[in-house]
Order: structure tokens, then C-alpha cells, then sequence
């Protein structure tokens, strides 16, 4: 989608997880909707410890709660998902 919400989001989010997680070598355009989040080999590589912080990221930048594990695992897939997640919760 290239709303003009959808594109805001993700541009706050992809500076928000350079910044947040301190992602040393990483610049925010370089950062690929669609590339995994967590996991080694492709994508940021983020661990569980870095899945903690992007909560706290997550209710800070955006004010919204992700208290479900398992909604969280769904939305925390890629900068997609979590952007369309998002911008649904922030639709309500």
C-alpha cells in the first residue's frame, strides 16, 4: 500500500528502530519493508531481547499496547506488518 499514512509510518518506524535499538551500520532507507525483523542471516537479525524494546518502542512512538505474545510474534514479522498493524490500531 502506498498510502501516504502507511508511507509516514514506516518512515517513523524504520528511524525509531535505528534509533531505539541503537542499529549500528544500519541507516533507515536501508531498511526493506518486507525483510524479516528477527532471525539470523537475513533481514536486522533483532533478538528477544530486542523484541522487548520494540514493545516499549511501539507504545512510546506510536502509543499503542502489544500485550499479546502471540499478536505480537504476527505483527513483528517485518516493518509491513507492523506498520499496517499499525495504522489499523491508530484507525480505531
Amino acid at each position: 500500500m502506498i498510502c501516504g499514512v502507511t508511507v509516514d509510518i514506516k518512515s517513523k518506524l524504520k528511524v525509531a528502530l535505528v534509533k531505539e535499538l541503537n542499529l549500528e551500520d544500519v541507516n533507515p532507507e536501508d531498511i526493506q519493508d518486507d525483510a524479516p525483523l528477527f532471525g539470523e542471516g537475513e533481514g536486522l537479525g533483532l533478538d528477544s531481547l530486542d523484541a522487548i524494546e520494540l514493545v516499549v518502542l511501539v507504545q512510546r512512538v506510536f502509543g499503542l499496547t502489544i500485550e499479546d505474545q502471540d499478536e505480537a510474534r504476527e505483527v513483528f514479522v517485518s516493518v509491513n506488518a507492523l506498520s499496517a498493524y499499525i495504522e489499523t490500531r491508530l484507525k480505531r
